[in-house]
């Protein structure tokens, strides 16, 4: 139980706004999915959360801040064939319309070049601030954008903190992931004091989640203890259907529509949309 005491509450809001009497959110919903550590399925977190937003009437908006390009390529996209991707959106000002593709939902695509981005950015004025701004043409016309960032705590994803009004934290329910959200909690502390003093965790997801693992189920306890109901009922179960998915170019809900893994992730999205109520279309 050392964990526990690694893990202070961080600066969060509730991650049911509405079941605490607050008012219930009008504007767009820009939430940025993080974690510095890899592998705990943040990509798929974002497609499938975005694609059952869908489902209940809502427009998505997804951006792909990974130079690993696998949110481009799990909507069968290849990142190595795009010639205008969020590096261009970032770095040249290129009008992020233009490199939405329609599959799904809507994607704004990643290519390998946004390798390079941190470095393209770190001599300009506002860097932090360039998604912010590539944001404000299309904003109105989504009530959800999410954003897949890399996996680490640089420019990219200061970026997504900057643009976001949440943040939602995958993760893997296993010690040294559990030890991650003190490092997270720490730079969004910055970001909160210098660039956008609203942004916090919404909410965290357990992921990769294993009953018949005594680790698992005790990381996922050891979760809940230290931070309450910030984290979501949902467990995200082990399943092979999220590697097979991408293979065919489509979330879950698409490849296999009444299976668990898609279950799963509309039961996350009721979840978030009880605390996230963003307008409703007429």
């Amino acid at each position: 139980m050392g964990l526990a005491r690694l893990l202070p509450r961080p600066n969060v809001r509730p991650a049911s706004a509405a079941a605490h009497g607050e008012t219930a959110h009008e504007e767009t919903q820009v939430i940025a999915l993080a974690n510095q550590k890899g592998g705990v399925a943040k990509t798929t977190t974002t497609l499938n959360l975005g694609v059952a937003f869908a489902e209940h009437g809502y427009k998505v908006l997804l951006i792909d801040l990974d130079p690993q390009g696998n949110l481009t390529m799990s909507q069968g996209l290849n990142p190595d064939a795009i010639e205008r991707s969020m590096f261009d959106v970032l770095v040249h000002r290129l009008p992020i319309d233009q490199v939405i593709e329609t599959r799904e939902v809507d994607v704004a695509v990643s290519s390998i070049d946004l390798a390079g981005a941190d470095m393209a950015l770190s001599s300009q004025i506002g860097r932090e601030r360039a998604l912010e701004k590539a944001l404000v043409p299309v904003r109105d016309r989504y009530d959800f954008i999410l954003i897949d960032t890399p996996p680490s705590l640089g420019l990219l994803t200061i970026n997504a903190f900057v643009a976001a009004t949440g943040v939602l934290v995958p993760v893997q329910t296993e010690y040294l992931s559990l030890r991650g959200l003190v490092q997270l909690e720490n730079t969004l502390a910055m970001v909160r004091e210098n660039l956008n003093p609203t942004v916090s965790i919404m909410g965290i997801v357990p992921t990769m989640f294993d009953r018949r693992i005594t680790h698992s189920r005790e990381a996922d306890e050891i979760l809940r203890e230290n931070f309450g109901d910030l984290v979501y009922n949902t467990r995200i179960r082990k399943t092979v259907r999220f590697a097979e998915a991408p293979v065919k170019g489509s979330s879950v809900l698409a490849y296999e529509p009444t299976g668990e893994a898609a279950e799963m992730y509309r039961d996350l999205a009721k979840e978030v949309l009880n605390g996230q109520k963003p307008r409703q279309h007429a």
